[in-house]
């Protein structure tokens, strides 16, 4: 496709700053693309654009070298097949593969456009989910209206504010009001609401609302309006982080505080339109609040893209001039669908600080998500409360909730945190992304310490799938930052992805090979040795990180755990009743915190397990492990880059390729999944997360039973065992295989015995005199050192001396018996120590096929002796 003249000389003339203004899309004529551009291989980016027939429209936010490009769309009403701009760079590539040791003009100029291209992804939009409850009945709860005297404030609305002053459960809020006596009030940080918008005319919210850090993203304008009739969300979050000091609502917790809004949850949004919303005026603006993600119906599974994940790595290296932008998200509303937030990429970044939540009775509300990324958790509702926050047109709501209120509670303790770094800079600098999460971990306090959820890591702390480190305390908190000293810069230890089984997957998420998931499960282990820890100048843990790679037929029976070296577990995926997806997990990413400050060095031990419903198979492809922490040597850190195609199994260095994304993914609205009463129901603190609890009852009913990764007295590790020994066919299946186990020990036993006389009859018969030749001697029966291999018996010394009358010292060469043979039993001619005996079929390679052969295999179980049924995996 050859451009007009006059768009040639305008991209010749192209301007940076002009590409760098805001741009309204216009899809209705346009297509839009990605284009990642390599300025040192040798084209400009005028020169790639003329290729591809497109036009540069703007930098892709804050991303260096990421374009917006697009093509018109063509006039025509014919349906089109193809895409000329993705067609276009695939006759670049050939060309360039093609030609590859040519040196001609062409050949050059194609390897340069070629080479200059390195990443180019078709824009389609996506509606993401505000963690929000739905509307419900008003007046039905009537809150504390209690008010603390000291505080002096006037907002009516105060009094029933209880997560900041409980006076019916005085211990359980978010307990900041001793910081505003001390003036710790979140003056001179800004924090972004990264929702639906927000009401900037609000009384309680216009003297703290920041403009020059707003954008509207679903419809590209300046302002952040609120045009939807549900587009409340943002202004109700805000208000809990910001809301002033005045007569209208309540107060925010860090009320003098500045807010921005960036709207992209009123519509379906682009990749890149999210990649420059989490980079958004990300110099000045310190957090990032983001209560929502993907669908929380225990049936989805969606990862941040790469152009999105590259912005975030991006705001956490080069945010707030290199201290890093915090990003904080719910944990999700749908844990009683059996969801789980480690199926949510966005939660179980190592960029996110996850929040889950707690009622104003410190109970674990039903609706919150429970994962072993979960960080800390702050209050919202439950057990007959709701959230006092500002609403639009100058409302207040009195029923906000879920953990997408859980959220901005924990952003308002981090804004203070952040403005007593602005008020004593002469103890040090700002506070980093990774500093606010250590003094999470530190601070937070153990709530319900009778629930049974909770367990002692390596280093003493406790943890929860459903707390996390446990409730954030705010004055513990912010006292801490004071006198903190700042965590060294990253540091982090990538594994290569081992294959299982030779599985493999390529970009596109398609998987061949691997393992089959035996009923007592798989593990497999990678071992980080000190050597390892030292070459990548690490000194302490932080997030470990685990890539998978399972296919199976209906991925919520599969289940995932991880073993640390002082056999900490962290359970990375528990079985979903209501995914029933067959596209298994092609490269997925699951991520700990469990193993903060533990120490890395020795075997970690990832166990793959199947419920083992009837006519549902799995497979383990393989697996990666990654561990984030903080260097040893500040001066030799090396920045972490992303690989462009993570999912690659085996792994390869990032190949130049297209992300052909052609559908629109469209995801219901707010709160569809969180249970309408989400203020009223109880809460519980005497459940764990997984343990095949009541509360999944709520859950559709796809099984007949509760898978649970917690063993009891009569089941292994995966409750799949359990279910197999209550099924009927399972029964007389396993009698029918005792019987016919009997009849072949029979056989086995009198073949012995007939081959052993047939073979002295013939060693005698034969014998004329004293000067027998040994190669002359019978082959020893062919079927004794099968059995031998297929029952794991050792051989018995003396009968095989019987039968092969051979005198001690003599070689058995052509007699044709398995290299090795007589040495492999105690007492054996040569005296060499006993070994069992193995027979390879010909043309095997060296791995050992045992587990295979056996349901139980030989797995090693950790500490505790769990697992016990788990086949460990030889590579």
């Amino acid at each position: 496709m050859r451009l007009p003249f006059g768009l040639l000389l305008l991209l010749l003339s192209f301007d940076p700053a002009w590409a760098a203004a805001p741009h309204k899309r216009e899809e209705s004529t346009h297509s839009y693309y990605v284009l990642e551009h390599d300025p040192s291989a040798g084209a400009s980016l005028s020169d790639v654009a003329h290729y591809l027939g497109v036009q540069v429209v703007q930098r892709a936010g804050e991303l260096e070298n990421f374009w917006l490009v697009r093509t018109e769309k063509p006039s025509f009403s014919t349906v089109r097949t193809r895409d000329s701009v993705l067609d276009a760079y695939d006759s670049i590539h050939r060309r360039s593969s093609a030609t590859l040791h040519s040196r001609s003009p062409a050949a050059l100029h194609a390897h340069k456009l070629d080479h200059s291209i390195r990443y180019l992804q078709h824009q389609t939009s996506k509606q993401r989910i505000k963690r929000a409850p739905p509307p419900i009945r008003p007046g039905t709860i009537e809150p504390s209206a209690s008010v603390a005297a000291t505080l002096d404030i006037a907002d009516p609305e105060f009094p029933k504010q209880w997560h900041l002053v409980n006076d019916e459960f005085p211990e359980h809020a978010m307990n900041v009001s001793l910081l505003w006596e001390m003036g710790i009030t979140g003056k001179g940080v800004i924090s972004a609401l990264v929702d639906d918008g927000l009401d900037y005319a609000h009384k309680d919210l216009a003297d703290n609302f920041y403009a020059p850090g707003s954008y509207d993203y679903n419809d590209h304008e300046d302002l952040p309006t609120p045009k939807l009739a549900d587009d409340h969300h943002g202004t109700r979050c805000a208000g809990q982080i910001a809301a002033v000091k005045n007569d209208v609502c309540g107060i925010g917790i860090a009320y003098d505080s500045k807010v921005s809004g960036i709207r992209i949850l009123s519509g379906p949004i682009s990749d890149v339109d999210e990649a420059a919303a989490l980079n958004n005026n990300y110099q000045n603006t310190s957090i990032y609040s983001c209560s929502w993600g993907p669908p929380d119906d225990g049936k989805s599974m969606e990862a941040p893209s790469y152009l999105i994940e590259r912005a975030m790595l991006n705001g956490v290296q080069n945010g707030r001039r290199g201290k890093g932008s915090i990003y904080v998200f719910a944990s999700g509303n749908g844990a009683s669908f059996g969801d789980q937030c480690n199926f949510d990429g966005y939660t179980n970044s190592i960029f996110s600080v996850t929040v889950a939540a707690i009622d104003y009775k410190d109970l674990h509300p039903y609706y919150s998500e429970a994962c072993a990324a979960n960080l800390v958790v702050a209050y919202s509702s439950g057990s007959g409360n709701h959230i006092v926050t500002t609403d639009l047109k100058g409302k207040c709501a009195k029923d906000h909730g879920g953990t997408s209120a859980a959220a901005p509670n924990a952003v308002g303790v981090y804004a203070l945190a952040l403005s007593v770094r602005r008020l004593n800079r002469r103890v040090r600098p700002e506070l980093t992304w990774r500093d606010i999460q250590h003094l999470t971990v530190r601070t937070s306090d153990v709530v319900n310490p009778d629930d049974p959820d909770w367990e002692t890591t390596a280093t003493g702390r406790k943890f929860s799938y459903k707390y996390g480190y446990g409730r954030l305390n705010g004055y513990e908190l912010v006292t801490l930052a004071k006198e903190w000293e700042l965590v060294k810069p990253q540091a982090f230890v990538e594994k290569p992805a081992v294959q299982i089984g030779g599985g493999t997957c390529d970009v596109i998420g398609n998987m061949e090979g691997g393992q089959v998931i035996t009923p007592g499960g798989l593990q497999h282990t990678i071992a980080i040795t000190q050597d390892d820890l030292s070459m990548n100048n690490f000194e302490a843990l932080e997030h470990v990180t685990v890539r998978v790679w399972i296919t199976h037929a209906r991925r919520g029976d599969v289940e995932v755990e991880l073993i640390s070296p002082a056999g900490v577990k962290s359970i990375l995926a528990a079985s979903r009743k209501g995914d029933v997806a067959d596209s298994g997990f092609p490269g997925w990413r699951f991520m700990s915190v469990k193993h903060w400050d533990e120490n890395p060095a020795g075997n970690w031990t990832i166990r793959v397990g199947d419920i083992n419903a009837e006519g549902r198979m799995g497979r383990f492809l393989g697996w990666q492990l990654s561990l984030f922490g903080s260097s040893i040597d500040a001066s030799q850190v090396k920045e972490y880059e992303l690989s462009t195609f993570p999912t690659l199994l085996p792994s390869v260095p990032s190949p130049t390729s297209v992300d052909e994304t052609t559908s629109t993914k469209t995801h219901g609205k707010p709160g569809d999944h969180l249970p309408t009463d989400h203020g009223t129901a109880p809460g519980e603190a005497d459940k764990p997360a997984f343990g095949g609890s009541e509360d999944e009852a709520a859950a559709p009913a796809t099984s007949s039973e509760s898978p649970s990764m917690t063993p009891t007295p009569d089941e292994g590790w995966f409750a799949g065992m359990g279910s197999l020994a209550a099924n009927n066919k399972w029964f007389f299946g396993a009698a029918a295989l005792v019987v016919l186990f009997g009849i072949a020990v029979g056989i086995f036993f009198w073949r012995r015995a007939v081959n052993r006389r047939r073979a002295y009859e013939a060693a005698y018969s034969s014998l004329p005199g004293d000067n027998v030749q040994m190669d002359s001697v019978s082959r020893a029966p062919r079927g004794t050192k099968e059995l031998y291999d297929a029952f794991g018996e050792g051989s018995d010394d003396d009968d095989a001396d019987e039968e092969t009358r051979l005198a001690p010292g003599v070689s058995a060469t052509g007699l044709g018996f398995h290299s090795g043979f007589l040495d492999d039993e105690e007492g054996s001619v040569s005296g060499a120590p006993a070994k069992r005996y193995r027979d390879e079929p010909e043309g095997a390679g060296e791995k050992d096929h045992s587990d295979e052969r056996s349901p139980t295999g030989s797995g090693s179980g950790s500490a505790d002796g769990s697992w016990e049924h788990a086949s460990q995996i030889q590579t």
